[in-house]
């Protein structure tokens, strides 16, 4: 059963400053909080940092105060309390990979290959179970689990009928829009589906199925979206969206109905740092947040780094990472080497969760006063 209760609010150290002429978090002080760099799956019940985790995806702060994240080789979710620095396994098995489970205790449920997961409004778990091409959902109360999307099978159909008949290719991602509706990425289809939270109905809200760019200030409908990685939404309602194969960042306005690009050049690469976020070069980008100010943070996966964009000035950074692939040390966060990062969360308290998915850690870097605001 899911712990759901007071958030729990901590104290932070303000280790960092906020670059005057960048306008954004420039660096911060980075730890590891969980695993301890062995692939496997062990420690339940004790400290997370002598755990041995396999795979940290996408991970999100739960109602309770506590952190949770999506283990892909594992095929289970984790939560660690961090309060006591105790870990636990709250959906899944442990290493035993399938499709199982549904109406009956989530921790007796199998998953495949877990990427991302998000709380509602109510604490209730939707985790993207993606290559069973499902969203799964833990209910907050009795801890049973229960398909929401998808029938287990790969393809794509079921567009106007009941989300549990319809078909996808890989639910990468979940995410809830401010109506508590479901926005999945349906990568391989390059379509990001909705499900109606009331009526439990399924449509394409954004994509054609088109490998193709995505033209700047173009409207949703009829918009190729190239390989929709993950999304986030914003407190105004818009959309951030992350297209991995397309390697950029665009947000769909609420407002204006159109789609505007925001970083990357749709060329895998790693520049243009202190520079304008659409003309420097993003690789494979596999998470998302967005800061208290409006920042981006994005998971630059294939570059092994974090970066930041600037709401103000729409300039891109290296937060965290060096580019290069490794297992880096406590302290400063942009000498600390990650090895494929997966998920980013950025936590009300300015502190930034990153699942450092090859090196089979979870990390957080404190920030400073500037990304409080």
């Amino acid at each position: 059963m899911l712990m759901i209760g007071p958030i729990f609010r901590w104290s932070l150290s303000l280790i960092l400053f906020a670059g005057i002429t960048r306008n954004f978090v420039s660096a911060g002080e980075i730890s590891v909080i969980a695993g301890n760099g062995k692939a496997g799956f062990s420690g339940d019940g004790g400290p997370a940092l002598a755990a041995e985790c396999n795979q940290t995806f996408g991970l999100e702060i739960g109602p309770d105060g506590n952190l949770y994240w999506c283990e892909l080789a594992n095929h289970i979710v984790r939560r660690l309390d961090l309060k006591s620095g105790v870990i636990s396994t709250i959906a899944g098995q442990g290493t035993v990979k399938g499709y199982s489970g549904d109406n009956g205790p989530a921790t007796k449920a199998t998953l495949s290959e877990p990427h991302e997961l998000r709380f509602d409004s109510a604490g209730n778990l939707f985790i993207s179970d993606n290559s069973n091409h499902a969203i799964r959902r833990v209910d907050a109360k009795t801890g049973i689990i229960t398909t929401v999307a998808g029938t287990g099978e790969q393809g794509f159909g079921g567009d106007g009928g009941p989300a549990i008949k319809a078909k996808m290719n890989l639910a990468i991602a979940v995410a809830l829009d401010r109506s508590q509706n479901l926005l999945i990425c349906d990568i391989n289809n390059h379509r990001i589906r909705r499900v109606d939270i009331a009526t439990g109905l399924i449509s394409t809200w954004g994509g054609t199925g088109e490998k193709k760019p995505t033209p700047d200030g173009a409207t949703l409908a009829g918009t190729p979206l190239y390989g929709p990685r993950t999304v986030a939404v914003a407190d105004n309602g818009d959309v951030i969206i992350v297209l991995r194969e397309g390697h950029a960042v665009y947000r769909y306005s609420e407002k204006t109905k159109k789609l505007t690009h925001v970083a990357g050049t749709g060329i895998g690469g790693f520049s243009g740092d202190d520079s304008d976020a659409k003309l420097a070069k993003v690789n494979g980008p596999k998470g998302v947040a967005i800061g208290n100010n409006g920042d981006i943070y994005l998971a630059d996966t294939q570059n092994h780094a974090v970066r930041v964009i600037s709401a103000k000035t729409g300039k891109i950074h290296t937060l965290a990472g060096t580019g290069q692939a490794g297992d880096g040390a406590n302290g400063d966060s942009t000498k600390c080497q990650l090895h494929h990062p997966h998920g980013v969360f950025f936590a009300t308290d300015g502190t930034l969760y990153i699942g450092d998915s090859s090196n089979h850690r979870v990390r957080k870097v404190t920030l400073g006063a500037a990304s409080k605001k």
